[in-house]
């Protein structure tokens, strides 16, 4: 009679990545979130995801890249959730204002100013103008057309514009 096979666990190969990827994705989400405690928080959730998803058949190989990915679903996961909180406590007036913007942006303002910003603004511009996403890889992301994305995207520009002019003064 002969021994029941066992397969190993594909979870496992999280930890060939593991002490490589953390300091990564960590990173990489503290530079989008700008909080500690959240990027401890996504990159929590962001390893716990990629366990279920290493389970699951025809899951693509273990790599810091793959994780990063899975972190960017997270964040923006992230942002939806505390912008259906937002809405929930506030009216948002949204301004339609796409006249071009040429001057130089500081960039510790405006990471000030992006974390200012609805979710949904601060996800479609960070995955736009940071990550360098295409507008239809953005509107995959969040769940959006194209259409409807290129308009958000124009009133999150707006807003950031207004913000930013707003604070520009106070900050010299």
């Amino acid at each position: 009679m002969s021994e029941p096979r066992v397969r190993p666990d594909p979870a496992f190969a999280l930890l060939d990545v593991y002490e490589e990827a953390l300091p990564e994705v960590y990173g990489y989400l503290l530079s989008r979130c700008g909080n500690r405690a959240v990027a401890e928080e996504l990159t929590s959730e962001t390893f716990l995801g990629a366990v279920s998803a290493c389970r699951t058949p025809g899951a693509p190989p273990v790599s810091t890249r793959w994780l990063i990915g899975v972190a960017r679903h997270k964040l923006v996961d992230h942002w939806r959730r505390r912008e259906r909180e937002e809405r929930g406590l506030r009216l948002v007036h949204e301004t339609e204002a796409v006249d071009p913007w040429d001057s130089e942006v500081d960039a510790l303002l405006a990471r000030e100013v992006l974390a200012e910003l609805g979710g949904h603004h601060r996800a479609a511009l960070t995955l736009r103008y940071l990550d360098g996403l295409p507008v239809p890889e953005v509107a995959r992301l969040l769940g959006r057309t194209v259409h409807a994305t290129e308009a958000l995207l124009v009133r999150a520009k707006a807003a950031f514009r207004a913000a930013y002019r707003g604070k520009e003064g106070r900050h010299d």
